[in-house]
């Protein structure tokens, strides 16, 4: 088909097309005036995606989601928001409206969730694409109604969205504060234990024997070396003969002794050569001789044993330092285990401190975080009561019943034409008998020239 033959086909079915259209214009009229008027009053939001937390100033991770924008307009049409209109009007103390549920339920049911899904049948939420702007519409058949609803719907909102910042809030705040008194118990504990520990071992914070036994513990050990050194000596020195102990020859009593001798025995041999050794005076010599041989060898037993006594004492003295340091070790040791233990102690209590301190201060945070009353959702506009309906919209609903109507009205007369197919021109006659048109008699009002019958025209030769 083509173009021509559209044309003559909607030449010849134009009744039928124009009633089609007029009918379709006339309902949708008819329809419009009569249906009952709505108007819709709309509240605007803008939420502050750069909004900061009020008690840590950084910014909120939550801001960041990309699905936050849609969250809220799910809130927005959230059951819950709903019932906080609900409950925020009063609609359900209306006798009339608890009438109107008893006639739709039967009584069945509450009738604040009824009126709930009402209210969020008649509203409308649209967030900017491109801004932190949100609509809340709202369509009823009293504007004013209509504007005290969009503007609870916002309010409620603004309650919903701040309770579900709060409320985090506060049940972290009531686990923190339940943990703190936990760890404030375990911090207590330690510090006990710690003081307890310090009392019965006389430890003080800054406590500074160990330094001194420590000290104390160098001085025996040098002690010790040099006691060692003297016992070897004096061993070594007891190990030797008698005449050739140097204490023996440096004795000046012994060399005075032995000087006496030998010049008593010298004066010996000489009265030996002179009078003989039967002589008194040569007894006498003798006699003193052997005296002074005799003093010289108890003088020397005496320095020997005083030498043996030295070793003695230096053993002695090395035993007791020996003791003494092992003593003194023992009791380094100890110091250092106590204060080893005291350090685990003050650890645990500084650990303790610790946890305690970071608990507080969530608990702190997160007890001021419950106590918030910002939110990052202002109200831009509120709504007002409309002055003209929003629906129906009669010019809308003419142009789109024009439209359809000549849709409607088109679609008839080819409906029409299908049914009943005739020869509109002559590309219909040679497609119907499949043979060349040689010729074309136009029709004419008037007749004109000497062709009475009108003028002829001749078709394309066939093929």
């Amino acid at each position: 088909m083509n173009f021509t033959q559209f044309l003559l086909i909607l030449k010849a079915r134009s009744l039928v097309a124009l009633l089609a259209l007029g009918v379709t214009v006339a309902t949708t009229l008819v329809v419009s005036l009569l249906l009952p008027k709505s108007y819709t009053a709309t509240n605007t939001l803008i939420v502050d995606s750069k909004a900061k937390d009020p008690v840590t100033g950084t910014l909120l991770p939550a801001q960041l989601m990309p699905g936050y924008m849609a969250t809220q307009v799910d809130i927005l049409q959230s059951q819950n928001v709903a019932l906080k209109v609900v409950q925020g009007l009063k609609l359900a103390d209306n006798p009339q409206v608890r009438a109107d549920f008893q006639a739709s339920n039967q009584g069945q049911g509450s009738v604040q969730h009824w009126l709930a899904d009402l209210l969020l049948k008649k509203l409308e939420v649209t967030p900017s694409r491109e801004s932190a702007v949100i609509q809340v519409a709202f369509s009823g058949s009293d504007p004013r109604f209509a504007a005290v609803v969009a503007n609870a719907f916002a309010q409620a909102y603004i309650n919903t969205n701040l309770e579900l910042k709060v409320e985090p809030a506060r049940q972290t705040s009531v686990w923190f504060e339940s943990q703190v008194k936990g760890l404030r118990e375990n911090l207590e504990k330690a510090q006990s234990k710690l003081s307890t520990y310090q009392r019965e071992k006389g430890l003080i914070a800054s406590d500074e024997r160990i330094d001194v036994e420590t000290a104390r513990l160098a001085e025996l050990s040098s002690q010790l070396v040099a006691a060692q050194s003297q016992t070897f000596d004096s061993a070594s020195r007891q190990s030797q003969s008698g005449n050739a102990l140097a204490e023996v020859e440096q004795n000046p009593l012994i060399q005075g002794l032995k000087r006496d001798l030998s010049t008593g025995e010298t004066k010996l041999i000489e009265l030996g050569q002179k009078v003989g050794k039967n002589h008194p005076q040569y007894q006498r010599a003798q006699a003193e001789v052997d005296s002074l041989r005799a003093e010289l060898a108890a003088e020397m037993k005496t320095v020997t044993r005083s030498i043996g006594t030295t070793t003695k004492v230096a053993k002695g003295r090395e035993s007791d330092i020996r003791n003494a340091l092992a003593a003194q070790k023992s009791r380094v040791l100890s110091l250092k285990q106590q204060r080893d233990q005291a350090s685990v102690l003050i650890r645990e209590v500084e650990n303790a401190q610790r946890v305690y301190d970071t608990a507080l201060q969530r608990f702190n945070q997160s007890a001021l975080e419950s106590q918030n009353t910002q939110t990052d959702v202002v109200v831009l506009n509120p709504a007002v009561p409309p002055d003209e309906a929003s629906s129906p919209k009669v010019l809308l609903n003419t142009i789109l019943a024009i439209f359809l109507g000549s849709l409607l009205g088109i679609g008839l007369a080819f409906l029409m034409e299908m049914i009943d197919r005739r020869v509109r021109s002559s590309d219909d006659l040679a497609a119907a008998l499949d043979i060349p048109v040689l010729g074309e008699i136009a029709k004419f009002k008037k007749s004109r020239g000497w062709l009475p019958f009108g003028r002829l025209s001749f078709g394309r030769p066939a093929v």
